[in-house]
């Protein structure tokens, strides 16, 4: 636990020296859970996804296999000194590149689905790109600078860094959160009164979302209160945990645009959670292409939902 910022946090230069038995089980829990949801999404994309293409695909693919897995095992070799500093340290940060910007380009990568604003999608994408650019560099300097040159400056700047990278990149993901989140109300809004099917999909988006916040909330308190060790082991399990959600929210909004292709009682059979039942993935949702409407559209209303609805016809030719 780093009592001021002055001093090296635990467990970053020369392994974890606590004495405290609990918390080095938890990074072991916390580590092993991470690493258990890492290899279930990386199997369930392949059962999945019929065509390997796609903003999506590649995201979640890249977040998991260059993303999760490596934080988490860097930060292992790290912590309780199983292998040399350079390669745990270097480990940790490529797996930090890929997990962390990787989660936020996965929330971008299916935002077209209710997001039909130009402005809104490139303002996102910019985010994304500029967030990453002026966070990772500074921090992955003072980090090694940290191990290696170990002098109070980059010390402390590190603590600082670190904090506020954490910090910064939580409220970018609250933000895409909150655009789904207002737009989802929106596009149900938009949708012919089917009561039992627009409340549990809202219900179930919102929920999903709401726990993705909570676990960010958790992640943030973790870190201010000082306990390093444990926020670096817990952090990839968050994430992991947060990328089965994401595949939650897809087959949800894969559903939701869907809406008017699909019977009625299209749900009212549904047996398996969103994350866990493949058939909702019916085509490349990163690659939809409007295609013409049929009949005239009576009213503004009926356009937009149309317009949703079309964007997505080119599903069924990525997945099964």
């Amino acid at each position: 636990m780093t009592t001021t910022l002055n001093e090296p946090p635990d467990g970053l230069i020369g392994g974890y020296k606590g004495g405290n038995f609990v918390v080095r089980i938890l990074m072991i829990v916390f580590s092993s859970i991470a690493l258990y949801n890492a290899i279930e999404l990386f199997i369930l994309l392949f059962l999945t996804f019929q065509h390997y293409r796609g903003l999506y695909f590649w995201t979640l693919l890249l977040s998991v296999t260059l993303g999760v897995i490596p934080h988490t095992v860097g930060y292992i070799l790290e912590f309780f000194a199983l292998a040399p500093l350079w390669l745990g340290l270097t480990l940790s940060t490529i797996g930090f590149y890929f997990m962390v910007p990787g989660q936020s380009f996965v929330l971008y990568s299916r935002l077209h689905l209710v997001v039909q604003s130009r402005t809104v999608l490139r303002f996102v994408l910019w985010l994304i790109i500029i967030d990453a650019i002026l966070l990772l560099i500074p921090t992955t300097v003072l980090t090694f600078a940290t191990a290696y040159i170990r002098t109070v400056p980059y010390i402390r700047g590190y603590n600082v860094m670190e904090r506020m990278q954490l910090a910064w990149f939580c409220a970018q993901e609250f933000a895409i959160s909150g655009i789904y989140i207002s737009e989802t109300i929106k596009l149900l809004s938009l949708m012919p009164e089917k009561d039992r099917r627009r409340s549990r999909i809202m219900y179930e988006l919102l929920a999903i979302n709401f726990v993705i916040i909570l676990l960010d909330v958790a992640l943030l308190l973790v870190e201010y209160i000082g306990y390093y060790s444990l926020q670096t082991t817990l952090k990839p399990m968050v994430y992991s945990i947060k990328l089965k959600l994401e595949f939650g929210v897809l087959g949800k909004l894969v559903s939701l645009v869907q809406t008017q292709r699909s019977q009625p009682t299209s749900l009212e059979h549904e047996d398996y959670p969103g994350f866990v039942d493949p058939s909702q993935l019916t085509g490349d949702v990163t690659h939809a292409a409007p295609i013409e409407s049929a009949g005239r559209r009576e009213s503004r209303r009926g356009s937009e939902l149309a317009h949703v609805g079309t964007q997505n016809s080119s599903f069924d030719e990525g997945y099964g």
